[in-house]
């Protein structure tokens, strides 16, 4: 019975317009992005790759890296990865289970390894405001410089039901997107406060090139727009939430330009490509099989041990790269969407952003 119960659970997904926007966009996506990697490679542009470096980060204290989403998948297998380099990783996570679970695994394999872990639910800004502070805190009571060398902005899901969050946005982009902007922004002081450069790392997908068309206003940043939906159109939102993220990222990079003559806080956004975690967990088994074994086949799925190193060497690119979106690893690089590109809407992204943030910020504080 549960058996037949799975099979047509997964039929009924397979007639959905999701399950086809996934099939068809998401992979056309991940491979035109592959095409660039052999475009590239095949006319040796000069600039597809940047060499990683020590980011001048050998200070007389450890470097901290904040890691959102750290326990499990691409987040758990990056804090692994930079807690063997010799940064002080600082977990987020929604499970105190989970984190406490992580930080044991960790220590069994690196006992020098420095750690710290706080539960934080980042589709829920009072939760992030919390974090931000009790970060002061623990930086002040531990004796460590009031700063950070690294935040990884990597925490997402992939949600197939509409659960509006305590703001009343929709749970997905709060998480992916919304979460990740006022987080960057409450922590843009530790950045700039570090005796070195640092840099924000914001972890997206290939899944933003079937973003064809977007708006950027409050209802649809929010997710507002599509509460009314018969029929929750979960592909299209997460394809939203990764585009809004790369905006983001090089909007940042603008504003920080303009603040910031020593361009001492960088910022690159980073895909990983497909990596076999549990994100897509809430869709039909079947589809999971059936999307995990299609890739493997064509060699498109990476573990998530392989596809944290491409987030390390964006991570620890030279200190001078910014505004790149790292694909492929070894330090490459390619072009994002033409409209994750554009200027204008980065802008209204940001104003949106800022506006929904600034509100709030008041409405907690």
């Amino acid at each position: 019975m549960i058996e037949m119960g799975n099979l047509k659970e997964a039929l009924n997904f397979i007639c959905s317009f999701d399950f086809w926007r996934m099939a068809l966009f998401w992979n056309i996506a991940l491979l035109f992005s592959y095409f660039q990697l052999l475009k590239r490679r095949i006319f040796g542009s000069k600039s597809s790759s940047s060499s990683s470096s020590n980011h001048s980060w050998n200070s007389s204290h450890r470097p901290i890296c904040v890691i959102t989403g750290a326990t499990s998948g691409l987040g758990k297998a990056t804090a692994f990865a930079l807690s063997r380099k010799g940064f002080y990783v600082v977990l987020v996570g929604r499970s105190s289970h989970l984190l406490s679970k992580t930080l044991k695994e960790i220590k069994k394999q690196n006992e020098d390894a420095q750690l710290k872990a706080f539960e934080v639910d980042m589709s829920s800004f009072q939760s992030v405001l919390k974090f931000r502070n009790s970060l002061e805190q623990w930086l002040l009571e531990s004796g460590l410089h009031s700063s950070i060398q690294l935040l990884m902005n990597n925490a997402g899901i992939l949600a197939t039901s509409s659960r509006p969050t305590v703001e009343g946005f929709d749970r997905m982009i709060a998480t992916n997107y919304i979460g990740a902007f006022s987080l960057t922004k409450l922590l843009l002081p530790f950045l700039k406060n570090s005796p070195v450069p640092s840099r924000v790392v914001n972890v997206t997908s290939f899944t933003h090139r079937s973003a064809f068309a977007a708006r950027f206003d409050k209802d649809s940043v929010t997710g507002m727009y599509s509460s009314g939906s018969k029929q929750y159109p979960c592909a299209r939102i997460y394809e939203y939430s990764k585009l809004c993220l790369l905006l983001f990222s090089y909007e940042l990079h603008r504003q920080l330009r303009l603040t910031d003559d020593s361009h001492h806080v960088s910022v690159v956004a980073v895909d990983p490509g497909a990596v076999k975690t549990n994100i897509m967990h809430e869709l039909p088994s079947y589809i999971q099989i059936i999307a995990f074994y299609g890739l493997k086949i064509f060699r498109l799925m990476q573990s998530s041990e392989d596809a944290a190193e491409l987030i390390i060497d964006a991570a620890l690119a030279p200190p001078e790269v910014s505004d790149k979106y790292f694909f492929g690893g070894n330090g490459r690089t390619i072009e994002s969407s033409g409209i994750s590109r554009d200027p204008k809407l980065a802008k209204e992204l940001w104003d949106t952003s800022c506006l929904i943030f600034n509100r709030l910020q008041q409405t907690h504080t």
